[in-house]
């Protein structure tokens, strides 16, 4: 019997990177970088698609005043990758992943597994994280390396463009519907639930929860909403604050939601989510808002005694979620609605995301 040959692939010494020339500002550049070598441990992957995210944004512009440290030129950004192992670090033969394997890397691209938030399943805030395109190399480029105990493996049934948008904005809201422990049949609202993260919420929320989801969102994004699973739309544009509160009192037979998370980074929508919540509900955090940190203005303690509600952060999920989310994915339950671009047209991409034009996602071919 022959023996079998060992796969191998063909690895340019340079690869193509979209690299944030001018940190402050929407700008990108493309470039050519040295393909890095794995290191102990480590897989190297050549990336064929990365979802765009809006924290995309808040770390290109340092516009997020909670990050320790300004981003610097040179930067390569995205935090949402899928590719193919092209080669095993020292070690790294060992573990569950193997050359030729599809492979995701997440916001956090590696977790130590040995801090306390580790020891509890809460790696999203792994005291030692590497996070990808924040002072670590991101997913928007042709190869990067990881940690072969914690990139996501992707099911065969999941294409890689369809996977790509699933390992921030899916498994992001997945595991804040998880946090706000809705049950089946309860009333919960998606505020921004036409944008990136609130169409997967939506849709995990009704087809995978049983959930009944009210969106919200401009106008013009209604019909993708009520596509996603929404049972009632309401147009941020036409209520005010008050208005607002009462309309999905209205909607919800007079008692209010169980949940509401919320998917934009708008301080005003903050503000608003605590009307909308009966008693003993959960205001989950998602969407964080850019520019000075400010409180959530209608907090008020004495309203979260007296309806004895919640309000909770939810950063991003850990790895068994990211893996059971992709397999609701591969069974057709959840659907990232996107359009394709190319690495070069990053920076028009990311303007228009920042003027809130953008239905769905956005996920680059990085090929």
């Amino acid at each position: 019997m022959a023996a079998a040959t060992a796969m191998t692939f063909d690895i340019p010494k340079k690869h193509k990177a979209c690299v944030y020339d001018k940190p402050g500002t929407i700008s990108t550049k493309v470039e050519y970088l040295d393909t890095p070598e794995p290191g102990p441990g480590e897989v190297l992957i050549r990336l064929t698609h990365s979802g765009v995210c809006h924290s995309d944004i808040g770390i290109m512009e340092n516009s997020w005043r909670g990050l320790p440290y300004p981003t610097q030129a040179g930067q390569v950004g995205g935090h949402e990758g899928v590719g193919i192992v092209q080669k095993l670090g020292p070690g790294a033969e060992v573990g569950n992943i193997k050359l030729g394997d599809r492979v995701g890397v997440k916001w956090i691209a590696a977790a130590c597994g040995a801090c306390a938030a580790c020891y509890e399943g809460a790696d999203g805030v792994c005291f030692n994280q590497k996070i990808s395109g924040y002072y670590y190399p991101g997913t928007f480029q042709q190869y990067v390396v990881g940690p072969a105990n914690y990139v996501t493996p992707i099911p065969p049934a999941l294409s890689s463009a369809d996977a790509a948008p699933l390992l921030c904005a899916g498994v992001t809201t997945y595991s804040a519907l998880r946090k706000s422990e809705a049950k089946s049949g309860q009333w919960v609202v998606i505020v921004g639930a036409g944008g990136g993260l609130g169409h997967l919420a939506t849709q995990i929320g009704s087809r995978g929860m049983a959930l009944r989801i009210i969106g919200i969102d401009h106008g013009s994004k209604e019909v993708l909403v009520k596509d996603c699973g929404a049972e009632s739309f309401i147009d941020i544009t036409k209520f005010d604050d008050t208005a607002i509160g009462e309309e999905v009192k209205r909607i919800t037979g007079g008692l209010g939601a169980s949940a509401v998370i919320v998917c934009t980074s708008s301080n005003k929508a903050y503000g608003q989510a605590m009307g909308f919540l009966r008693f003993g509900g959960t205001v989950v955090c998602v969407g964080m808002p850019e520019g000075e940190m400010v409180p959530i203005s209608t907090a008020f303690p004495a309203l979260l005694v007296s309806k004895q509600t919640k309000i909770v952060g939810s950063l991003v999920g850990n790895q068994r979620e990211a893996i059971e989310l992709l397999d609701l994915a591969s069974r057709g339950i959840v659907e990232t609605q996107y359009r394709s671009e190319k690495m070069e047209n990053l920076t028009e991409v990311f303007k228009e995301m920042s003027e809130g034009r953008i239905q769905g996602r956005v996920v680059l071919d990085l090929q």
